[in-house]
C-alpha cells in the first residue's frame, strides 16, 4: 500500500520471530528478563528488545535477524555507518519497485496453540 511512497515506508522487524526464553546458568528461564508477573519484561528484558528493534532497523530488508540472544551486551549494538546512514526499507536496502514476495508466510505456530494459549492466559489471570 505505501510501496510507492518515497516519504514513508512500512517494515516488518523480526526480530523476535525465532527468540527463545533466555536461560541461567542453571538451565532454567532466566527471570532477570522478566516482571514480577512473569509474563512482561523487567527493565532488562525492555533493554534487550530495545537493542534488537535498533539493529533490525538498520538491517537491510532480507537481511534481517530474527532473534534476539539475550546477551546483555551493549557492544551488540549498531551504529549508521557512513555508506547508509539511514533506516533500512525496501526502497533503500535495494528492491526499489521490484516484486519482492510480500504474500502471507505461513505461520510456524499453529491457529490452534494462539487461542489455546489465549484462553490459558486469561484462565491463569483470573486465578
Amino acid at each position: 500500500r505505501y510501496e510507492q511512497r518515497e516519504d514513508f515506508a512500512v517494515v516488518i522487524q523480526p526480530f523476535f520471530r525465532n527468540t527463545l526464553v533466555p536461560l541461567d546458568s542453571t538451565s532454567k528461564p532466566d527471570l532477570s528478563f522478566f516482571a514480577a508477573d512473569c509474563f512482561h519484561f523487567s527493565v532488562r528484558g525492555y533493554a534487550e528488545m530495545a537493542m534488537a528493534l535498533w539493529n533490525n532497523m538498520l538491517e537491510p530488508v532480507g537481511e534481517k535477524q530474527t532473534y534476539n540472544n539475550f546477551t546483555h551486551n551493549r557492544s551488540k549494538l549498531k551504529c549508521p555507518n557512513p555508506e547508509k546512514p539511514f533506516l533500512s526499507t525496501r526502497r533503500n536496502s535495494g528492491f526499489g519497485n521490484s516484486d519482492l514476495n510480500l504474500e502471507k508466510t505461513e505461520s510456524s505456530v499453529p491457529y490452534w496453540a494462539v487461542i489455546v494459549t489465549a484462553i490459558a492466559g486469561v484462565l491463569v489471570g483470573s486465578l
